[in-house]
């Protein structure tokens, strides 16, 4: 199938319409309507016969991703570290792939979490590791989990203490007399820790309230994590899916480019242009030079705008354009917007 282009397209919060992530949207925008994505799959393009969809969790693409059963993949950066991590301690495996685009949506904290205590989170956990033998946490990405705790115990001088690790289910008896026992688990990650099963935890979170409701402290944070494009890392070795990958990822930025972007439409007369053009170049409203269509007695610009930028508001820079001449100015919300192919880079 080197004439097409196997995307995983991840199930759960990016699939719903009705949430943040909104990937239906942004992919119709950048011109690739999907067809069952948000019914659950199968998930097809109508407009594009070389892009098939392959539906599955994201938690999976890692290793999807390097052994190439598909291309190109829509998943959490901590999703991927997940599986890289997990092929590098259990099989002595790289993970061969490649982040080729933030889709700027998705984003979490992974954190420690433990419950409260009266010194602060570094000295806890070191009279901890002083005082026992076996430490048990619980997490739903357990080999983040462990990559942070050698490290850590690397640094608080416990590196020989708890070299022996334990990856199993929640809670299975502990195949282990001395180290850490991780236990996996599939959400409520906060509820074990508040309960006492475990010593501490590894939490997913995005605002943080669930784990203040149940009254627990946050340690430390591992890492911040958003939704992102990845690529196997053989790509550029099959010509047509490499071809077909940049103009996917092209678009797809100028889908991304476009949210929270507008174009103003508006008339000057001719006598205004010079005073217009340098007041556009004091805000920085072009790049090159400015879009101006020029006619007997009249003429027309667009500029395009960040509505959300707090350094030229879009609405002082419509009042001060009429000021200047401007007369039917319109504002258009912009689906797509391309800088240059200079954006996409694989």
């Amino acid at each position: 199938m080197d004439d097409k282009l196997i995307i995983g397209m991840p199930a759960g919060s990016l699939a719903d319409p009705n949430r943040g992530g909104n990937l239906v949207t942004l992919l119709k925008n950048a011109g690739f309507p999907t067809k069952g994505y948000d019914q659950g799959g199968p998930t097809s393009f109508p407009l594009h016969s070389f892009l098939v969809g392959w539906d599955g969790r994201p938690q999976e693409f890692g290793t999807q991703l390097s052994i190439g059963e598909i291309d190109l993949a829509i998943a959490g950066d901590d999703w991927i570290l997940e599986r890289t991590l997990e092929l590098q301690t259990e099989y002595d495996q790289s993970c061969p792939l490649k982040r080729v685009l933030s889709l700027g949506r998705g984003t979490v904290r992974l954190v420690i979490i433990y419950r409260p205590q009266s010194i602060s989170f570094e000295e806890w956990l070191k009279k901890l590791l002083q005082q026992k033998q076996l430490v048990t946490m619980v997490a739903e990405m357990p080999y983040i989990a462990l990559d942070w705790f050698q490290k850590k115990c690397g640094s608080l001088g416990f590196e020989n203490k708890f070299t022996d690790f334990s990856i199993q289910k929640f809670k299975t008896p502990p195949r282990i007399e001395q180290g850490i026992v991780i236990y996996e688990t599939w959400g409520k990650t906060e509820a074990k820790v508040y309960q006492g099963s475990v010593d501490f935890g590894l939490e997913i979170t995005q605002s943080g309230s669930a784990i203040r409701n149940y009254g627990l402290e946050m340690g430390e944070e591992l890492l911040r994590s958003e939704s992102a494009v990845y690529i196997r890392e053989d790509l550029k070795d099959y010509k047509n899916k490499y071809e077909i990958a940049r103009m996917f990822l092209l678009n797809l930025y100028g889908a991304m480019h476009a949210e929270r972007r507008v174009l103003l439409f508006f008339n000057a007369p001719v006598n205004e242009i010079e005073g217009i053009t340098q007041y556009l170049k004091e805000k920085h409203l072009f790049a090159d030079e400015p879009t101006i269509n020029r006619g007997t007695n009249f003429a027309e610009f667009s500029v395009q705008l960040c509505v959300d930028d707090k350094e030229t508001p879009l609405a002082r820079v419509r009042y001060e354009l009429m000021l200047l001449g401007a007369r039917s100015l319109e504002t258009v919300p912009l689906e797509s917007s391309i800088p240059g192919l200079e954006v996409v880079d694989i």
